[in-house]
């Protein structure tokens, strides 16, 4: 088995050579493994076109080498020099008003500008052959951050171009694009590929059709530019792991896609940084602002395990107030370590922290480290010594197994309900991750899933909420599941052409459960369509008629149906609040056989082979009616804030009351 591991970011070429020894002296010291580096060096690595400076880079990995330190090497392509900049100025993106997206930060490159991939193919080329056998890089890692500050999308000649050659690829003949894209509305129908436009700047809204086929295409272009990369790196390392680090509440590209030319899925945790800039109220970022949404961080992780086909890391964990939010707390006491152990509880195979030491100067000088800028340890450094000594302690390992529990996620359908939200609150990110909260507050682990067929094989629980366009082979695997499924509101409601299906929502899923979506709406804030006792609907509400094998479960104060029930099957008609969804969850689960935990509000479970784990987000909490004392390998019957409990389960009985 994988042992799990501590690693952190570093940057050599913002230090003096005289300290890269003692900084990897002091890594290992407090029980490190690995380092990143070099992700953002390419004009100290090509100072001038064709003049390649590896030898630092090369004096850095022997000394981390020296140290008993791996290395995951960066590509460099996520801040091309100003050099290639002034050579190429066209390479940049364009955003959606035509305005040229700059030199002097990062990310400044379109990925439909074939001239800047080649001179990435190069920059790779040369680094891949000349570090591809060293001993101490264990991993590569492509590029930083794909598509962050809104990169994704370009309106470039280029992009345009680009575009133009993927529809004609993807339809063939111009009749067939007009009729998927619906274009006799508005005289939009066009007589030739090179006539296409690009979506932006149009008088009013863009066809919603147009707009996913260009995010599909978007997407297919970070796809192609990450597997330029990969291929490239696996002819020079072919034992070598190659991974990326994606983001947290990121959509603009599918990931699922992307990881198909990764061995690992990684993504970049920071907790109080995503709590600041999230769609919670007040009243929730002040209870949590030290330690961060307790359901958060635990999506993502159960996410990327999925993208990396049960192969993930986190590599960069936030260890001290971030400088990108609006505004940046420090963590509580406890909390890098509380992230830490979440990470390993869902199967990390490593948690890196960003970053080593703090930088004095540019753009994230405020983005504290592990150390000072001085050099002097941080909060956190100390933290990080415990944590390891503790993992040593636990012989912890990567034990993470198939959980009952599948959650449908889904890119496309996160692109189609941001194309035409029809409410102006509805967000399928936030509406997916009401249902993992729950789901959470019930002491279950989850596997975040693709909508395909081999990912809901020998589930108990399907749980399927604003699926935009099923396929017809997800369609049949879940009619042939046996699993109990739960369909949330807005499933299978387009055709994956953004056309309402000829036989009305949920489309093809009717061959799953007989129903039709006859009426939808969308709530103002402060509307809810309420159910007797039960809770109520919010932002979103649906008008329900369906056959006989069909039956109504739960009905609104005004006569509608909320929640549908053929056999093994439910239909949950809106957008339940807290309150609505534990109701209906209840019952899904007794049909499913799942037993459930009465958590406290703050406690969180996590379950990874015959190992339990418990996180408290909260005050100071008694869970001494979990376990008996003894079996207790991390933590203590009376649980601290932020403190981490880990026990082995067998054959110790479930706690808490089951519901």
């Amino acid at each position: 088995m994988t042992r799990q591991r501590l690693g952190v970011c570093y940057y050599p070429e913002h230090w003096p050579q005289s300290r890269w020894s003692e900084d990897a002296a002091m890594m290992k010291g407090i029980g490190l493994s690995f380092v990143r580096i070099g992700e953002f060096a390419w004009s100290r690595l090509e100072p001038n076109e064709g003049a390649y400076r590896f030898e630092w880079l090369s004096r850095a990995v022997d000394t981390l080498h020296r140290a008993g330190l791996k290395v995951v090497l960066g590509t460099p392509t996520a801040t091309p020099p100003k050099w290639l900049v002034d050579k190429m100025p066209e390479m940049a993106a364009l955003d959606a008003d035509g305005r040229p997206r700059k030199f002097g930060s990062r990310r400044h490159y379109c990925f439909s500008h074939e001239g800047y991939a080649q001179e990435c193919d190069r920059i790779v080329e040369h680094l891949a052959r000349a570090f591809g056998g060293h001993p101490a890089v264990a991993a590569w890692q492509t590029d930083n951050e794909y598509g962050c500050h809104d990169t994704v999308l370009s309106y470039s000649l280029a992009a345009l171009q680009a575009f133009r050659r993927w529809c004609e690829a993807k339809y063939r003949s111009i009749e067939t694009l007009n009729e998927a894209w619906g274009n006799v509305f508005w005289s939009m129908e066009y007589r030739r590929f090179d006539a296409i436009e690009l979506p932006n700047l149009t008088v009013t809204e863009a066809n919603p059709s147009l707009l996913l086929d260009f995010q599909r295409f978007s997407s297919d272009q970070v796809v192609a530019f990450n597997r330029r990369q990969a291929r490239i790196i696996r002819r020079h390392a072919p034992d070598a792991t190659i991974l990326h680090n994606f983001m947290g509440a990121f959509v603009d590209f599918d990931h699922y896609a992307l990881s198909d030319d990764l061995d690992i899925a990684a993504w970049d945790s920071y907790p109080l940084g995503f709590l600041e800039r999230s769609s919670r109220d007040d009243t929730f970022k002040l209870r949590y602002m030290r330690v961060g949404d307790p359901d958060f961080q635990a999506f993502h992780h159960d996410l990327y395990r999925a993208c990396g086909r049960g192969r993930w890391q986190v590599m960069e964990q936030q260890p001290g107030p971030v400088n990108w939010a609006p505004w940046n707390p420090a963590p509580a006491k406890g909390a890098v370590r509380l992230w830490t152990f979440e990470a390993f509880a869902a199967g990390a195979e490593a948690v890196s922290y960003f970053r080593w030491r703090q930088a004095p100067f540019a753009q994230e000088q405020m983005h504290e480290g592990l150390l000072l800028p001085n050099a002097a340890p941080s909060e956190a450094y100390d933290d990080i010594a415990r944590i390891s000594k503790e993992l040593d302690a636990l012989n912890a390992h990567v034990e993470t197994a198939h959980a009952p529990v599948a959650l449908i996620f889904d890119y496309e359908s996160a692109w189609a309900w941001r194309i035409e939200p029809q409410g102006q609150d509805f967000s399928y990110f936030d509406l997916v991750m009401c249902f993992y909260r729950a789901l959470r507050r019930a002491g279950l682990s989850v596997d975040v899933v693709p909508p395909t067929a081999a990912a809901i094989a020998d589930r108990r629980l399907i749980i399927i909420p604003a699926l935009f366009a099923p396929s017809h082979d997800f369609a049949e695997a879940l009619a042939k599941s046996g699993a109990t499924v739960l369909l949330g509101p807005r499933t299978g409601s387009k055709t994956a052409d953004f056309q309402i299906p000829a036989e009305l929502p949920p489309g093809i899923l009717r061959s799953v459960i007989d129903i039709r979506v006859r009426r939808v709406e969308s709530l103002r804030p402060g509307v809810r369509i309420t159910l007797s006792g039960q809770g109520a609907f919010m932002r979103w509400r649906e008008f329900l008629a369906f056959g006989e094998s069909v039956a109504p479960v739960l009905v609104s104060e005004d006569g509608e149906t909320a929640l549908a029930r053929s056999d093994n099957v439910f239909y949950l008609a809106g957008w339940p609040d807290e309150e609505l969804l534990r109701s209906v969850l209840r019952r899904v689960f007794v049909v499913a056989g799942i037993s459930t935990l009465d958590l406290p509000e703050d406690i969180r479970v996590r379950d990874n082979g015959a190992m339990r784990y418990i996180f408290n987000y909260g005050a100071t909490t008694d869970i001494s009616a979990l376990v008996e004392e003894e079996t207790l390998l991390i933590g203590e019957p009376i649980l601290e804030p932020c403190g981490v409990a880990a026990f082995r389960r067998a054959p110790i009985a479930e706690f808490f009351e089951v519901s």
